[in-house]
């Protein structure tokens, strides 16, 4: 969106915005930059060059805290050398931890929840001038909404959910209904339909401070997808913490399975990608709209997180070997060249000798794209933190490592499977080896890339290739 500027905006002031974390928090920060536009600041690419560092934080595991923090401390250290006056902590770390985090941090000027976001603005310019906002107070945000989802659109107005909010006076046909400015100009971005979570997995924190499920209507969702490609983007990739319950506090036939179709009208558009699937939740029907709809390309984000049923049940999760690949072999055989990905956790308490071995085995069988294996660590108010048989932390990280090197083994032959395919990819960038790009069944940043040699492509074009080679998970290309 071009940038919102008030007629009688305060004097410009630099600020750089640091995302950490997922797609989602991508969103979010280019709301707080939409938001920052229009009050006045002006954004800059380098945190050394700017009066003011914000940082949106991710607060899912040890490793995601950890860089937030160590990213907050190199922007505190900006400060010595007289252009940085100001640092502020916000996101999902922030609105976890809040006065706590600001009394560990001292280093942070402020930390703000997502209560804030709304006047983040004058939030900045209240820190500039010395004063010090009171830190945020974290409460758990599923009591915010209504328990019956159907309640929740009508109730939401009265809560700050990011992404969701549209700006005062701004008509639906004048661009996004939702607070958004590109902070990048590539032609894939995420387009959040949906924050929060219902599912209560006994490992995960996230719906205590991210809240109850709340689907975007699906006009808006329609309407900024029409927003992006008027800003060059060709691929969309749908987020939300959990896509394949999209619509079901939505009043009328709102689902992803009527949401694809509309998107697919979108002039324009080329590729749209859908994340983080519940594999209890797909139903027939979403899986046919996704593999039938056209621009909907092949590619299942599927959140399996074990597969041993006793420790899934423990996980407050349903499934099993058998179920998974069966779900994995009615996509292939309906589109064989479809890109599956997953995560699992290794070490989850209870977790025994044999139950590593059934997910071992399960890894292989899936055969899958790409698979992340997390190592179990407590996460504050799960349930997980007070079940019985906790597994030794030297123990988690070996059985971690041992099954990430065989999902490593196992990513790589399927990548080498690939070789001789033939596929349309999208580029995205340049290196020194020629263009980069990404065929269907690989998702944004984490799941490899497609390098072509002497590619006349330009960025943003979709060309035909076929994969000529393969190392690691990344492929190589010749343009058909």
């Amino acid at each position: 969106m071009t940038a919102l500027r008030a007629p009688d905006a305060p004097h410009s002031i630099t600020v750089h915005i640091s995302t950490l974390g997922c797609a989602r928090n991508d969103v979010d920060s280019e709301e707080l930059a939409a938001r920052l536009e229009q009050g006045g600041f002006e954004l800059v690419d380098e945190a050394s060059e700017a009066e003011t560092v914000v940082v949106n934080t991710c607060g899912f595991v040890e490793q995601a805290k950890k860089d937030s923090i160590d990213t907050l401390l190199a922007a505190a250290d900006l400060k010595n050398d007289g252009t940085t006056k100001a640092v502020v902590a916000v996101g999902c770390m922030a609105e976890r931890y809040g006065v706590q985090l600001a009394g560990e941090l001292p280093e942070a000027d402020a930390v703000l929840g997502f209560d804030d976001y709304t006047d983040i603005a004058d939030k900045l310019r209240g820190i500039l001038d010395g004063q010090a906002p009171e830190s945020h107070i974290p409460r758990d945000r599923r009591k915010l909404l209504p328990l019956s989802p159907t309640a929740r659109p009508a109730a939401a107005a009265t809560v700050a959910v990011p992404g969701h909010t549209m700006p005062e006076g701004l008509a639906p046909a004048s661009g996004p209904r939702a607070w958004r400015r590109r902070m990048g100009s590539g032609p894939s971005s995420p387009l959040k339909i949906a924050s929060g979570c219902d599912r209560r997995c006994a490992f995960c924190a996230i719906p205590m401070f991210r809240g109850s499920y709340l689907s975007r209507p699906m006009d808006d969702v329609v309407a900024e997808a029409r927003w992006l490609v008027e800003e060059g983007v060709k691929e969309i990739f749908l987020v939300s913490e959990n896509t394949s319950s999209y619509g079901k506090d939505l009043a009328g036939q709102a689902s992803l399975e009527a949401l694809l179709p509309e998107l697919s009208r979108v002039d324009g558009l080329e590729w749209i990608r859908v994340s983080y699937l519940q594999p209890a939740e797909i139903r027939p029907a979403m899986l046919e709209t996704m593999l039938s709809t056209p621009k909907v390309v092949p590619y299942f984000d599927l959140s399996f997180q074990h597969a041993a049923p006793a420790v899934l049940r423990r996980m407050r999760r349903f499934g099993d070997p058998a179920s998974f690949l069966s779900l994995v072999e009615r996509i292939r055989t309906a589109a064989p060249q479809a890109g599956i990905r997953s995560n699992v956790i290794a070490g989850f308490p209870g977790e025994t000798e044999q139950d590593v071995e059934t997910l071992r085995q399960f890894i292989i069988d899936a055969n899958l794209d790409v698979l992340g294996v997390f190592a179990y660590s407590d996460e504050d108010g799960t349930e997980g933190e007070a079940l019985a048989g906790h597994v030794d932390a030297d123990e988690i990280e070996a059985r971690r490592a041992m099954l990430a090197d065989v999902a490593m083994e196992v990513c790589e032959s399927r990548a080498a499977e690939r070789v001789g395919e033939s596929a349309v990819v999208l580029v995205e960038t340049f290196s020194e080896d020629g263009a980069v790009a990404r065929g269907p069944h690989q998702g944004p940043e984490t799941d490899g890339i497609v390098t072509i040699e002497d590619a006349s492509a330009v960025i943003g074009d979709l060309v035909p290739v076929t994969y000529v080679d393969a190392l690691g998970i990344d492929l190589k290309a010749e343009l058909q």
